[in-house]
C-alpha cells in the first residue's frame, strides 16, 4: 500500500507539468500568427500606397504632358495669328479686327488656366476643345483675310484698268483740248479783221471844221488815219473796238499807264481807242487824233482789234 501510494505520488506531478505546459504554448502560438497578421497587413498597406503612389506620379506625368502639348498648340495658334496680322498689313476690316481680339483673349484665357497650380483632367479636356475650336476660328480667320485680299487684289486690277483708262481719257481730252486751242487760235486769227489799205496824214481843222490837209508839223493840228477792213467772213459782224497806239518820232508812246488792253496774253498800253461797226462790206473808216504840239519827224500808228494787231502806218511831218 505504501509503494502503491508512493509510486501514485510519483506519477501526479508528471501530468501537473504537463497541463501546465499546454496553454503556455497555445500562448506563444497565438502571438505568432498576431505577428504573421500585422506583417501580412503592413505588406499589404505598403503595396496599396506604392500602387497608389505609382498611379499618381504616373497621371501627374501625363497631365505635364498634355499641358506641354496643349502650350506648343497655343504658340502654333498664336504664330499663325501673328502672321495673319501680317499679311493683312493696312487693311481695315471689322469683322476680322473682332474675330482676332476674340482669338488673342481665348488664347490669353488658356495659357492663364494652364498655368494654375492645380488642373484636372476635365480642365484639360475643357482646353483640348478650346484649343479645337480656337484652331478652327483661326482657320475660318485666315480664309476670310485671303477672301478679302483676294477681293482687293480684284478691285486693285479694276483701279489700275480704271486708271489706266482715265489716263487714256485724259490724254484723249488733253490732246483734243490742244487740238480745239489750236483750231480756236486759228479761227480767231482767221477771224482777226485786217485792214486792206491804211494811211496816216497830217490835217489842219479851220474854225468851221474844215479839215485841209497839212504836212508842216506846226500847222498840224490832228492825225488822220484812213482805213477800210479786208472782208472776212469768219469774222464776227457788229460792233468792233480798235485799239491805237500812237509813236511820236523819238519813240515814245502816247498814253496813260492805266489805259491797258491784251494781244496775245500780254499786257499793252494804248493812246485811245474807238468803236466801229464792222459789216464786211469793206467799209472805210476815220479817225482823228491831236496832241497839244507836233514835232518834226515821223509818227507811226498801229491799229490792234480782235487781240491781234490790224495794221500800221506813219506820216512824216516837217
Amino acid at each position: 500500500m505504501q509503494n502503491q501510494n508512493k509510486a501514485d505520488n510519483i506519477d501526479i506531478p508528471g501530468f501537473i507539468q504537463q497541463d501546465v505546459e499546454e496553454p503556455q504554448q497555445k500562448k506563444d502560438n497565438s502571438k505568432i500568427y498576431f505577428f504573421i497578421i500585422a506583417i501580412a497587413a503592413l505588406l499589404a498597406t505598403n503595396v496599396y500606397f506604392y500602387i497608389k503612389y505609382k498611379s499618381s506620379g504616373e497621371k501627374l506625368y501625363t497631365i505635364a504632358i498634355q499641358k506641354q502639348d496643349l502650350q506648343i498648340e497655343i504658340d502654333r495658334i498664336e504664330a499663325e495669328l501673328d502672321n495673319l496680322a501680317a499679311l493683312k498689313g493696312g487693311d481695315p476690316d471689322l469683322g476680322l479686327e473682332n474675330s482676332e481680339l476674340q482669338a488673342r483673349q481665348m488664347i490669353s484665357d488658356l495659357r492663364q488656366k494652364l498655368d494654375g497650380q492645380t488642373i484636372t483632367d476635365e480642365d484639360i479636356y475643357d482646353a483640348k476643345r478650346e484649343v479645337a475650336r480656337l484652331k478652327g476660328d483661326v482657320s475660318t480667320l485666315r480664309t476670310s483675310l485671303n477672301e478679302l485680299r483676294a477681293k482687293n487684289e480684284v478691285l486693285q486690277k479694276e483701279n489700275a484698268n480704271l486708271s489706266n483708262q482715265v489716263v487714256v481719257t485724259d490724254k484723249k481730252v488733253s490732246s483734243l483740248s490742244e487740238e480745239n486751242t489750236v483750231l480756236k487760235d486759228k479761227v480767231n486769227a482767221a477771224s482777226a479783221l485786217k485792214v486792206s489799205n491804211i494811211q496816216v496824214i497830217g490835217v489842219s481843222i479851220n474854225k468851221k471844221d474844215v479839215i485841209e490837209t497839212e504836212s508842216r508839223a506846226r500847222r498840224v493840228d490832228k492825225l488822220q488815219v484812213l482805213f477800210s477792213v479786208a472782208d472776212n467772213s469768219l469774222a464776227r459782224k457788229g460792233d468792233k473796238e480798235i485799239f491805237a497806239r500812237v509813236i511820236d518820232p523819238s519813240g515814245n508812246l502816247f498814253g496813260d499807264a492805266n489805259n491797258l488792253f491784251y494781244v496775245h496774253g500780254e499786257k499793252l498800253q494804248y493812246t485811245f481807242k474807238q468803236i466801229i461797226n464792222f459789216s464786211n462790206n469793206g467799209e472805210e473808216y476815220q479817225f482823228l487824233w491831236g496832241t497839244d504840239k507836233f514835232k518834226k519827224g515821223a509818227y507811226t500808228i498801229l491799229l490792234y482789234c480782235d487781240n491781234a494787231i490790224m495794221g500800221r502806218a506813219s506820216v512824216v511831218l516837217k
